[in-house]
């Protein structure tokens, strides 16, 4: 009887064990999914400067250029959740978000996101002691992002601008880390690049899930949005361009890369329903995937010393 009692209570003690285990496994993926940490692919923007200064090949400006990738990645996480704890109870009415976005769901407490945001920002106060040029960029970043949280997402045009411009707060960064000046033209370029993918994101928020969903959009038409996409396309290639030349005429041979992708991400937008998250639509189609590596890889090589 002793040794059947002893048994139950093992068994009852490696099951709460497991159950214990899982629910911390539970936890964990949660968490990870409210750091959004697909999204983190947005924050290679920052290793442009360290290609184009022709560093690449330096251990040093190799190593800032990783940690400003890294610290961005923290500092864009600890944006979203921000967003997600201000949108909570508008993403549960949406139908999508309310069940991928882990607050909305309510699969992470408000109270467990609370003390990852002061975690993160406890990160990046480090970090900043480590490579004390990256503050300002960073610290730039979450005011922007704070700002479009709480008013500017709700302002047309001044919506995208202010998403393009995290994207060349991102370059900034990189240009910081490894002590470079940021080139004017890569700026300008990173902008109309950024702006073509917001305005293809308001466009397939607008299409999928209608005026609704979101307050701004109700200022948007998808022809509206369709003309800021084609403009901001032509702007990004010709100064994209324009950069090339003036840097180095062997980049000439990333241009036609450059078309090509913009011609294949407008294709995933039309025919796969893809653009309202350029990250998956990135991730999830291969000639794009190529398209990014050979662009990358003619960088490099072009770059390379004589």
């Amino acid at each position: 009887m002793i040794s059947e009692a002893a048994s139950a209570d093992g068994q009852e003690s490696g099951g709460s064990a497991a159950r214990g285990a899982a629910s911390i496994s539970t936890s964990i993926k949660e968490l990870a999914r409210l750091l959004r940490l697909r999204q983190w692919i947005k924050n290679s923007f920052v290793l442009a400067p360290l290609i184009f200064a022709r560093e690449y090949l330096q251990l040093g400006p190799v190593w800032h250029a990783a940690f400003a990738f890294a610290l961005f990645c923290i500092a864009s996480s600890a944006c979203y959740v921000v967003n997600d704890m201000r949108d909570i109870e508008r993403d549960r009415l949406h139908p999508v978000k309310r069940l991928k976005r882990p607050l909305a769901a309510g699969t992470v407490s408000v109270r467990e996101a609370i003390l990852l945001l002061v975690l993160l920002y406890a990160v990046l106060i480090l970090g900043f002691f480590v490579v004390p040029a990256l503050a300002l960029p960073i610290v730039g970043y979450l005011v922007l992002n704070l700002a479009y949280t709480y008013f500017l997402k709700d302002q047309p045009v001044l919506d995208i601008f202010s998403i393009a411009s995290g994207f060349v707060l991102r370059v900034f960064a990189g240009a910081a880390a490894i002590s470079v000046p940021l080139s004017s033209w890569m700026a300008i370029t990173t902008l109309c690049l950024a702006l073509y993918l917001a305005s293809i994101k308001r466009r397939q928020e607008l299409q999928n899930a209608g005026p609704d969903a979101r307050r701004v959009l109700k200022q948007y038409s998808i022809v509206l949005v369709d003309r800021y996409a084609e403009m901001s396309a032509v702007g990004a290639l010709m100064f994209y361009s324009l950069f090339v030349m003036s840097t180095n005429n062997r980049l000439v041979a990333t241009i036609p890369l450059v078309i090509f992708g913009l011609f294949r991400y407008w294709y995933v937008v039309e025919n796969k329903d893809g653009g309202e998250s350029p990250t998956d639509a990135l991730l999830t189609d291969w000639p794009l995937i190529l398209c990014v590596l050979a662009w990358t890889a003619v960088c490099i090589v072009s770059l390379l010393p004589a």
